[in-house]
């Protein structure tokens, strides 16, 4: 526990006491126990400081020590209050004076100085330490003493580290980070954070996430909740979302640390929330995808020449490619064959469910594509059509183009062979699936290739049979 001298100045006078030692009137009539005595209170309030204390009088005697100064030293209030400066006790008598002369320097001064030095433990261990010194002055306005803040210099260089570290990450950090509190509402955003979520640092600050999340908040609001409850997840999680921004929608992939944050002060742990550590990976998470779709598609037209070259018929060849093709691309195929000015279906995927795409039965009738109609854009362009129903109207937009009702989504690509044009070779998408790109123009394109081979070697068998 904590000691002081009697004839130190702090206890000359406390609150239970008149001008000359006398109880108080106030403290006489009062019922029950009084107020705390002035030398109790201070007493306390030094054993609970975090700070180790030690407090000088002007000639330099110690006066005060608390707890974690014999926390840290290991000499307690009463083998500490009492002696002459730390000369041969707590210092090293050929440092004494000149540690001693640092400490009392500050009594003459105004402010606060800084000083690290080494102390002795009292098993005869040194420690490092790092003191913040400052004057005290009697009600005269006279020198007193000196008080002395320390700690150890690891544990101080560890806290400012905490606070460089905090500043950084909350300044200018390669990563977004934001805190969140209990209420899932941001109360801290970094500037990266903050471009990530597309506003200002202090517009986020307490708005739901939902208002900034379009798409898979849900999953985010999900792992807030989880940490709270069950704390750190193992590992980072990739979260895909779609943000709102005054440009449109746009749809991200952040990879997302997650740290519950409880409270130092409170004896058992109180979550005051969940740091949120995240870095964008879309562009990289796109580039692994198409480096995995063309892996993937590279493979297939593999896989669909092996099939058609053990195919007796070139027509069998020609869907067969077609229901390699189908494999995660698309959900329909068709084949449209040029015969006089027209188009005639010579083959298709059945159009009410998944299925090979096999030779129409009773083919030969052309197709009554209006003016406009993809598929003969496709033969005039000799090259790729894209086309996309409107909002709302996919069932009239596929049932006037002669298709599938459930497509949403069309690619007609032209069969090209020997200089010729054979037909076409629609590819249509559902509702599920996203619109046709480039890409998949690209890969369409490549499987026309072998389809109309196939089809033009069909052909030539064909006229060689009927000469």
């Amino acid at each position: 526990m904590s000691a002081s001298r009697s004839s130190g100045t702090t206890d000359a006078l406390g609150p239970e006491e008149g001008p000359e030692g006398r109880p108080a009137p106030a403290a006489e009539a009062a019922d029950g126990p009084g107020p705390i005595p002035g030398s109790e209170l201070l007493a306390a309030l030094l054993d609970g400081m975090d700070a180790a204390l030690c407090a000088f009088d002007a000639d330099g005697t110690v006066t005060h020590w608390n707890r974690e100064a014999e926390r840290i030293l290991g000499w307690s209030a009463q083998e500490a209050v009492g002696r002459p400066g730390f000369a041969g006790w707590a210092v090293r008598r050929a440092d004494a004076g000149e540690i001693q002369g640092r400490l009392m320097a500050v009594m003459d001064g105004p402010g606060r100085q800084v000083h690290e030095f080494a102390l002795l433990r009292k098993d005869g261990g040194r420690v490092l330490v790092r003191t913040q010194s400052a004057g005290v002055r009697s009600a005269d306005g006279k020198p007193a003493g000196v008080y002395c803040a320390f700690g150890e210099v690891h544990a101080q260089i560890d806290l400012e580290r905490a606070i460089a570290l905090s500043e950084a990450l909350f300044e200018d950090a390669s990563w977004g980070v934001v805190l969140v509190d209990v209420d899932l509402r941001p109360t801290v955003v970094n500037a990266h954070a903050a471009r990530a979520l597309g506003g200002g640092r202090t517009a986020l600050l307490g708005r739901p996430l939902g208002e900034l999340i379009v798409q898979g908040v849900e999953d985010l609001e999900g792992a807030l909740q989880h940490v709270l409850a069950a704390g750190d997840p193992p590992a980072p999680v990739e979260l895909w979302v779609t943000l709102r921004t005054a440009e449109g929608n746009r749809r991200r992939c952040w990879r997302s640390g997650f740290m519950r944050l409880a409270s130092p002060l409170a004896e058992e742990p109180v979550p005051l929330g969940v740091g949120w550590l995240f870095q964008d990976i879309t562009e990289a998470k796109l580039a692994a995808q198409d480096a995995d779709r063309v892996r993937f598609r590279s493979n297939q037209l593999h896989r669909a020449s092996r099939s058609a070259a053990e195919c007796d018929d070139p027509m069998e060849a020609a869907t067969t490619s077609l229901d390699y093709a189908l494999a995660g691309f698309a959900d329909h195929a068709l084949i449209d064959l040029v015969v006089g000015e027209r188009l005639v279906r010579a083959a298709a995927t059945p159009s009410d469910a998944p299925g090979p795409c096999l030779p129409v039965a009773g083919g030969g009738i052309p197709l009554r594509y209006v003016q406009g109609h993809p598929a003969l854009q496709a033969v005039d362009r000799t090259g790729s059509v894209r086309a996309t129903a409107g909002a709302g109207a996919a069932g009239e937009w596929a049932t006037g183009r002669q298709w599938p009702a459930d497509s949403v989504h069309a690619l007609c690509v032209v069969l090209r062979s020997r200089g010729r044009t054979l037909g076409v070779v629609t590819f249509l998408r559902s509702a599920h699936r996203a619109a046709f790109e480039r890409p998949d123009a690209v890969y369409a394109e490549s499987v026309a290739d072998r389809v109309a081979a196939s089809v033009d070697l069909h052909q030539a068998a064909t006229r060689s049979d009927n000469p």
